[in-house]
Formats: C-alpha cells, sequence, structure tokens
C-alpha cells in the first residue's frame, strides 16, 4: 500500500522524471518532440514543479511504496484566467504512473486534495482535463466534478482543448 506524504525537496528529481514520464505517456505521441520537451521542461524541469516544492502556495503530496514514487498531487493558485475569487483553488495535476493505476492511489490522492482544500477554507475547486482524456473525466466525475469552460492549454507552440471542470466544497 502506497504511503501519501508531503513532497521533500530530496523528491524533486524523482518527482520531475514521475511527472515527465506520465505525461509523455498519456500525451507524448500528441505532440511534436520540441513542443513535447520545451513542455516538460517549463512544467516539470527545475523552475517547474520542483520549485514549487515547499512554496507556501501549493501542496504537493506524493504517493510512495518500497522507496518509489508511484504518483502525486499538486494544488494552488488559479492559473486559468478570470476572475476566480479567492474561496476557489486549483487541483493542478494528479498523476499516477501506469503501473499504480487501479491500486487506489488516485482515490487517496483526489481524496487528500478535497480534504486539503476545504481544511484550507476553500468552497470550490478546479481544474482542466484534455478534451479527449475520457477516462480521467469519468475519474473526476465519480468525484462530484463537472465541466464549466473551455481552456486553452499550451504545450510548446501547439494549442489544446482542455475543460475546466468544477466542484464545490
Amino acid at each position: 500500500m502506497a504511503e501519501i506524504r508531503p513532497a521533500q525537496p530530496s523528491d524533486a528529481a524523482a518527482l520531475s522524471a514521475l511527472a515527465s514520464r506520465v505525461f509523455t505517456e498519456t500525451f507524448g505521441t500528441l505532440y511534436a518532440p520540441e513542443d513535447l520537451a520545451q513542455f516538460l521542461d517549463e512544467t516539470f524541469g527545475p523552475m517547474g514543479l520542483p520549485a514549487q516544492i515547499g512554496d507556501p502556495d501549493y501542496a504537493i503530496r506524493v504517493a510512495e511504496a518500497d522507496g518509489a514514487l508511484l504518483g502525486f498531487v499538486k494544488t494552488g493558485p488559479v492559473a486559468f484566467p478570470g476572475e476566480w475569487g479567492s474561496d476557489t483553488t486549483e487541483l493542478h495535476q494528479l498523476y499516477v504512473a501506469a503501473e499504480a493505476q487501479g491500486t487506489g492511489v488516485a482515490k487517496t490522492l483526489i481524496d487528500w486534495a478535497l480534504d486539503h482544500a476545504r481544511g484550507k477554507g476553500y468552497s470550490r475547486i478546479v481544474l482542466s482535463v484534455f478534451v479527449d482524456n475520457i477516462r480521467a473525466q469519468r475519474f473526476y466525475a465519480r468525484y462530484g466534478f463537472a465541466e464549466i469552460g473551455r481552456y486553452a492549454f499550451r504545450v510548446g507552440n501547439q494549442i489544446d482543448d482542455d475543460r475546466i471542470w468544477a466542484r464545490d466544497l
């Protein structure tokens, strides 16, 4: 069974590698190699996800078993354009390695994210999902999220059609 714990600075390299691997396995064939490389560097490279470990604006939890990271979840300020208000937080990423899918890791991570947001006093949580990621959409729908809008998600020079989903806490 995976242990859920706060990400530590010592997790930076492994967390970056996990995030890059999961994104690439899930979406890598959709992008030109240079667009994918740019996105992975900006989002999961040293100035991206690893730099947010310990940042008080973000909460990052990792799922670990036998010394290996199996997944993670990150919440923080809403990055979507528009007025969201101080009562809304964003679930930026919830990634689970292929070998850990179906083991309850995703459920544990989403439960933590929802509890954390409530505990911080937020009344709503939002996220974005790629329009063709039906598996993720079904997962989030089971947890009470519903589509509320569209978002132009940039990967390098490519713009994807993401959907914004939300749920009240």
